[in-house]
């Protein structure tokens, strides 16, 4: 019985081992996968496959809209959405600067500091992107940029930003 529960423990052991390290693999060039980016430009093509050749599925026309590449295949990107859609991009059509999403429905306040007694300073609903200048510790609010509005939103509002990542 005891030698039962001992190859049961290893496996269990093995087992989340295996998924740590999926979760944490690297793409052929060294970048983590998955991993955030943003789109280049408002009008940008996402296709069925790793090519040209592949049918355009539609086309995404906000710029600085948050993506997650999930996968890579030469200079192709596979990306997820903030709606859960995957398609291919091409890796041009994509920045490493970081942007994230207002998913939330409705308004979504903006606050001066990350403490939710502070002054509420603006409101913005969601589709509207801003820029991520930082998310100082797991958890944390993020500081972000609205066009001339800059402050303090909650992750769990966000697209574009993961819920233990740091951004300095």
């Amino acid at each position: 019985m005891k030698s039962l529960f001992v190859t049961l423990m290893a496996f269990i052991l093995l087992c989340g081992s295996l998924n740590s390290a999926q979760a944490q693999q690297e793409s052929e060039n060294g970048n983590a996968l998955p991993r955030m980016v943003s789109l280049r430009s408002s009008k940008i093509n996402a296709r069925s496959g790793p090519g040209s050749r592949y049918p355009i599925e539609w086309v995404y026309q906000q710029r600085g809209a948050p993506v997650e590449i999930i996968a890579e295949f030469e200079l192709w990107r596979k990306v997820k959405d903030w709606e859960g859609s995957e398609s291919w991009i091409h890796k041009a059509m994509l920045t490493n600067r970081r942007f994230a999403k207002v998913i939330i429905p409705g308004e979504n306040n903006i606050y001066a500091k990350q403490d939710d007694n502070e002054k509420i300073i603006a409101k913005v609903e969601d589709g509207v992107v801003g820029e991520v200048e930082k998310c100082p510790s797991p958890k944390s609010k993020c500081l972000l940029k609205f066009e001339n509005i800059r402050g303090w939103m909650p992750r769990e509002s966000l697209f574009g930003v993961y819920s233990d990542e740091v951004i300095k």
